[in-house]
């Protein structure tokens, strides 16, 4: 039930577009190898920080649907623990903790942008009124009448990386926009669905059960 679940939320996302990876790297030389203990660990300013709880939650939550033991750091670690410049203290807190993998969130940058909403946004081939050329000279006049207006939506730009601790390297780095979110949960939710995805079409995660070649 949770597969259908998460299968019909990734159909969800293709069909909404929230969110869209713009570029994807994986190492080239990398293995299969399963990681025990995933530490999702969003970098965002601390006006964010709603933001970045709700970033942690979903993604490890819906790592974990997926069968991998993910874990948000703000719900594990106090705060303070993860500060600029102070490296050792991190990596002393996810060495305590028994990670072997550590995942990224980067708000990279916020761009406000002004766009035009046409009066009708529809769009479908196979509409009655396209069968007859009446129906469809109507409609499309009347669509074309209809007026529309300006709005001012925000452009964000995320990055996301996966680190194998004990191998201290980079192994899957991949750049997201996210447009017009409309909420904070509805961003968080679709940006986990999409990365958790990429993850594993990238083969950078397999399943506990799932044999290495």
């Amino acid at each position: 039930m949770k597969k259908v679940i998460f299968f019909l939320a990734v159909l969800t996302l293709i069909s909404c577009q929230t969110s869209r990876i713009t570029y994807t790297w994986t190492e080239k030389n990398m293995a299969p190898k399963k990681f025990h203990k995933i530490l999702v660990l969003a970098v965002l300013l601390e006006s964010d920080h709603e933001l970045q709880l709700k970033m942690e939650n979903h993604l490890s939550g819906d790592l974990k649907e997926m069968g991998y033991a993910a874990c948000s750091a703000a719900g594990l670690f106090p705060a303070g623990t993860f500060v600029k410049g102070d490296t050792a203290r991190a990596m002393a807190a996810i060495d305590s903790k028994g990670f072997d993998a550590v995942l990224t969130i980067v708000l990279l940058d916020k761009v406000k942008e002004k766009y035009y909403v046409p009066g009708r946004v529809v769009y479908t081939p196979y509409a009655p009124y396209y069968n007859r050329f009446d129906n469809y000279y109507y409609t499309i006049y009347d669509r074309i009448y209809t007026e529309g207006y300006y709005t001012t939506g925000t452009r964000i730009f995320w990055e996301t990386n996966f680190y194998d601790v004990n191998e201290k390297k980079l192994i899957y780095s991949s750049q997201t926009r996210s447009f017009d979110p409309g909420s904070r949960e509805t961003l968080a939710h679709y940006y986990g669905v999409l990365i958790a995805n990429s993850l594993v079409k990238s083969k950078v995660l397999i399943k506990p059960e799932e044999p290495m070649y």
